[in-house]
């Protein structure tokens, strides 16, 4: 019999999350039925989404029920199995729970491929997750041409550093948007981006003048709230907007939103769409050869933010909502 660790969601946060909201708890987890197995969780993804997950709100999967082990992107190693065809020690990565150990059947599970040269973290954290949403994101709804301007919000976080680098990729003048002086120096100096605003303690609209006076071509929008609607602003005909979250305004209790400028998305004539990760699965082998080549050939880097402890996920997940991390999160539930 295994013991585990798991984080159940006991109640649905008020604004921002709160102690109390999620209960740490020990459990013995029960035999196997034939067709199932038990995953030990290597790494824990924390994302923006965990807030909306937690929330009643609309959203793009069932909330997690009130007292249900706490929904995450996992990944690890069968510890055992009675499913033919998966035997202990094989990788698998892909939606779990908030925890060191869980039983499934492999629903929302996929075998994570380990290539020489890329290490686990980076292979699950860049790959496998954020990767994914940068590489659509931009390509499928972006559409970026060369000599475009593209503005990535969350700059130095998971999704936003792959997105600035595929755009330098296409030929693209990239800026990004951060938050902090070391943050900004990354993007620029380690990732390639042509410039970076550090919102808190520049004008964005001002520096957006400055940087981009022909305007913008592409918002990849991560945040929402003022600084979208200064990129907005200085959007140009025909832009695009892929519109893959707004963090901004996931704690928000007023639940009041930006204007929605639908005037000057007539006349501009701006595509936006929203997109989540998944609308693109059946595409994700396409995508992950793509990222692990531009990566092997040294035109990909990501930085990783991994924090030791499952323990430490409840209070470790707040760092994304005040900008606390440093890369894509990720939480060492057990040593690789």
């Amino acid at each position: 019999m295994i013991e585990r660790h798991v984080w159940r969601l006991v109640k649905r946060p008020v604004g921002d999350i709160a102690d109390g909201d999620l209960e740490y708890c020990t459990e013995t987890l029960r035999p196997l039925a034939d067709g199932e197995f038990v995953l030990r969780v290597t790494y824990l993804s924390l994302d923006p989404t965990n807030r909306i997950w937690m929330s009643d709100q609309e959203q793009y999967m069932p909330p997690v029920e009130i007292g249900a082990g706490m929904r995450g992107g996992v990944c690890g190693r069968v510890a055992e199995s009675r499913k033919a065809g998966v035997n202990p020690g094989d990788l698998f990565a892909g939606l779990g729970e908030w925890a060191d150990h869980f039983i499934t059947d492999g629903t929302g599970l996929s075998r994570l491929p380990e290539i020489p040269g890329i290490p686990l973290a980076v292979m699950f954290g860049t790959l496998g997750l954020v990767g994914p949403t940068a590489y659509f994101g931009l390509l499928d709804i972006g559409k970026p041409q060369p000599g475009e301007t593209l503005v990535v919000s969350a700059a130095a976080g998971g999704v936003g550093q792959v997105v600035g680098q595929i755009g330098k990729i296409k030929g693209c003048k990239v800026i990004g948007i951060a938050g902090g002086k070391a943050k900004c120096d990354y993007v620029v100096n380690e990732l390639g981006f042509d410039a970076c605003i550090d919102y808190k303690s520049q004008d964005v609209g001002a520096e957006l003048d400055r940087l981009a006076p022909e305007g913008v071509d592409i918002n990849f929008e991560q945040v929402g709230g003022d600084i979208m609607v200064a990129v907005l602003k200085r959007m140009r005909l025909f832009g695009r907007v892929p519109l893959c979250g707004l963090i901004s305004s996931y704690n928000a209790t007023d639940g009041q939103e930006p204007p929605g400028f639908w005037t000057m998305m007539l006349m501009r004539r701006l595509t936006v769409r929203g997109f989540i990760v998944t609308d693109f699965m059946d595409r994700f082998a396409e995508g992950g050869m793509a990222l692990a080549g531009w990566m092997l050939e040294g035109k990909l880097k990501t930085r990783q933010d991994i924090r030791p402890g499952l323990e430490n996920a409840a209070t470790v997940v707040k760092d994304l909502y005040s900008g606390g991390n440093f890369g894509k999160l990720l939480v060492e539930v057990t040593p690789p």
